[in-house]
């Protein structure tokens, strides 16, 4: 009995054992482990000071209930690891998250539609294009990695600045040294912007001779020489430099292609496009000057394109154009697409038309006259007793009326239904995340 008890002690002891072992394992390998300490938790409390506080952020929005969410999960964290130990200086480069069924507010603002999503952050703004590359933590590094270098071409000639390539667009700094504030304040706004434009800078006594006055800052168009348009601000003053650089950078007008259409398509503006002949220049330069002239306001309500009409075939198929029509001009909502309901060749340029065309879109004009014919010409005023009796006839009183004939009305208003958005299709494939729970 006594020997029972002792072999009985023997084996609770070796349990015990090997229960504290797992225990402090356990609590070392946490302890110790780097998996999840570099991956902040972004909340609305705390994005804008991430956001500002570092370079570059990069952001998984994830859902805890979506399987692909839990897959990326320690993809990413695997990635943060590998990336901080590469570039550990503070503010370099940061790895956030974002439970969106928690923070419902952030996930919004950045429309956030399918989980997960990563998307990439650069001195606060968010990048137009979303990483859609492989999911693997060695294709994620390597992304971070080519968004961290150096946005600026070190020229040691003025020459070489001389023969930049005339179809680019270009922004040029002549500084005294790489360390000074103007030259910092210059290396941000290309980091923000170079996807946009191309960055190059002469320094010390390289730049000497363009400096007679300081430092200073150009940009060259593209198909120019001679023409550099020099920057007048602080060159210390980011917010003012990013704005001239941007309105340089980013033309008013823009060309999609198959190779962009998905980007433009995911800013989620409606498209006014310009659909053309290749050798048609004329119309190209007529329709950038209207939009320049007459939409300035709308620029951020909609995309202003032109497009290849040769190339974009299917979109004038389905307004019942063919390349024979070019040119084209319509409107894609993105729910449906309307025409211009004017010559385009010799109306484009007749004050306010153009104006009006984007004006019926945001009424909800072009919807409802493609669903119930033209609207009606406001009503001449009517005597008071007209009036009372127009009051009494309540089953008709919400429709429009006009003098013709109650069976030709009728014809009119047959509905109709506009052609569908054909560019929304260009966009993100929906197969490629989990949608949203009520769209499941």
């Amino acid at each position: 009995m006594i020997k029972f008890e002792s072999n009985r002690g023997i084996k609770i002891m070796d349990v015990l054992r090997k229960h504290i072992f797992y225990v402090i394992s356990l609590f070392m390998f946490v302890l110790l482990s780097p998996v999840s300490a570099d991956v902040i938790q972004m909340s609305a409390g705390n994005v804008q000071e991430i956001l500002g506080s570092n370079e570059l952020v990069f952001v998984n929005f994830y859902a805890d209930w979506c399987r692909f969410s839990q897959i990326l999960a320690p993809v990413f964290e695997e990635t943060s690891n590998k990336v901080k130990e590469e570039f550990p200086m503070a503010g370099k480069v940061a790895f956030a998250k974002v439970d969106c069924d928690a923070e419902t507010t952030v996930a919004a603002d950045y429309h956030i539609t399918k989980y997960p999503t990563l998307k990439l952050f650069r001195n606060g703004q968010v990048v137009k294009k979303e990483y859609r590359g492989q999911r693997s933590s060695d294709s994620l590094a390597a992304y971070i990695r080519e968004q961290l270098k150096d946005s600026i071409q070190i020229h040691t000639d003025l020459k070489s600045i001389d023969d930049l390539e005339q179809k680019k667009a270009h922004v040029i700094g002549f500084f005294e040294s790489q360390d000074s504030e103007n030259y910092k304040t210059f290396a941000k706004v290309a980091s923000s912007l170079r996807e946009d434009c191309l960055f190059h800078s002469a320094l010390g006594p390289v730049s000497q001779p363009e400096r007679t006055t300081g430092d200073h800052i150009a940009f060259r168009p593209p198909n120019t020489k001679g023409e550099d348009q020099v920057y007048m601000g602080s060159m210390t003053d980011y917010g003012a430099l990013f704005q001239w650089a941007y309105g340089k950078c980013v033309p008013l007008v823009r060309e999609i292609t198959f190779e962009n259409a998905e980007e433009l398509t995911e800013e989620g503006l409606p498209f006014l496009i310009l659909f053309h002949a290749p050798d048609d220049q004329e119309i190209v330069a007529k329709f950038n000057h209207e939009v320049s002239s007459q939409l300035m306001n709308e620029k951020n309500s909609m995309n202003f394109l032109i497009a290849d009409g040769n190339k974009f075939t299917h979109p004038l198929h389905h307004l019942g154009k063919s390349p024979s029509d070019l040119p084209v001009l319509a409107i894609d909502s993105f729910r449906h697409m309307y025409l211009f309901p004017h010559d385009v060749r010799k109306d484009l340029g007749t004050p306010g038309l153009l104006k009006q065309f984007v004006a019926d879109l945001h009424s909800g004009k072009l919807h409802r006259e493609f669903h119930h014919g033209p609207d009606p010409t406001t009503p001449a005023p009517v005597p008071v007793q007209q009036e009372e009796k127009k009051e009494e006839a309540k089953p008709t009183d919400h429709l429009p009326h006009d003098k013709a004939e109650p069976q030709q009305v009728e014809h009119r208003r047959q509905p109709t239904s506009p052609p569908e958005s054909q560019f929304i299709k260009l966009g993100p494939s929906r197969n490629r995340y989990t949608i949203l729970k009520d769209e499941l």
